[in-house]
């Protein structure tokens, strides 16, 4: 048996790899095929049935009614605007690991970045929801310097997801950095190049794929999150909400899978666009 797979290696190949993308068909692209047949289907105003006849009513709702159209362009916002806030927090930690600290240190400071991970997504959620809070730290801070706390919305939504994904926005860059050779930065100096122009003509070339690799993770994930926005949002609402609110306690199927083709179509077209400047090499 294992002779006649050493002497076949397609046969080999196609059982190592068979499972995983079988699994990938019926789990994930089954699911999405899903999500948008029932995105086609409606719900009776009435009994609240859901009625299986094709329909655009759902995306016809979707895109007249101004409250949905104001959540959709607020959700894109939020994402693009917690991506850029971790690539500005996340180049100069990722630099320094890379590029200044010590061995010993470098190592201690990628455990430090990784350890957030280990801990529960509600716990670091409820965590900010406290600092945010009448008298928490933050609120505390405002007041030291005689300003009026944020407390929750979107400010402190923003704050919570830029924290809670940034150790995916610092690794690709790390790793990016750890594949530029000291030598260039070597030259540069030798050539008389001062800090800024060593960072824009020989750091950033390789950090910006890395940190659009890092991009892909920080604005999926805040397209997709429901929970940080319930939790430190206050009223504000976000599209996970909606797909959460209809699943719920509205029970319109349709009308949920609709807005849930949002993240997905948005994410479609961010992907495309990120293949063309050839991050996913730094993924």
């Amino acid at each position: 048996m294992m002779s006649s797979l050493h002497r076949h290696p397609r046969v080999r190949l196609g059982l190592l790899l068979g499972p995983p993308i079988l699994w990938l068909g019926v789990a994930y692209l089954g699911a999405l095929a899903a999500l948008f047949v029932t995105a086609l289907w409606s719900q009776n105003s009435f009994t609240g049935v859901i009625e299986r006849e094709w329909t655009l009513d759902s995306f016809r709702t979707l895109f007249t009614v101004e409250v949905y159209r104001t959540i959709a362009l607020r959700t894109i916002g939020v994402a693009l605007l917690v991506t850029l806030i971790d690539a500005v927090v996340a180049f100069p930690i990722a630099l320094y690991m890379s590029k200044v600290a010590r061995p010993g240190l470098r190592r201690f400071l990628l455990v430090a970045v990784l350890m957030p991970l280990w801990a529960s997504y509600l716990v670091k959620a409820y965590a900010w929801r406290g600092m945010f809070a009448e008298g928490g730290l933050v609120s505390s801070m405002f007041e030291a310097v005689g300003l009026k706390s944020p407390g929750f919305g979107l400010t402190a939504t923003v704050v919570t997801l830029a924290y809670l994904w940034l150790p995916y926005m610092i690794l690709p860059i790390y790793a990016g950095l750890e594949r530029l050779p000291d030598s260039l930065l070597e030259a540069s100096a030798d050539l008389g190049a001062k800090t800024p122009q060593t960072i824009r003509r020989v750091i950033l070339p390789v950090v910006v794929p890395a940190m659009v690799a890092g991009s892909i993770f920080t604005f999926s994930l805040t397209l997709g999150d429901y929970i940080a926005v319930r939790i430190v949002g206050g009223t504000n609402q976000l599209l996970g909400n909606v797909v959460y609110d209809n699943v719920g306690a509205a029970n319109n199927l349709p009308f949920a899978a609709a807005v849930a083709t949002i993240p997905v179509v948005v994410m479609l077209g961010y992907l495309a666009a990120v293949r063309r400047t050839g991050a996913m090499e730094s993924l």
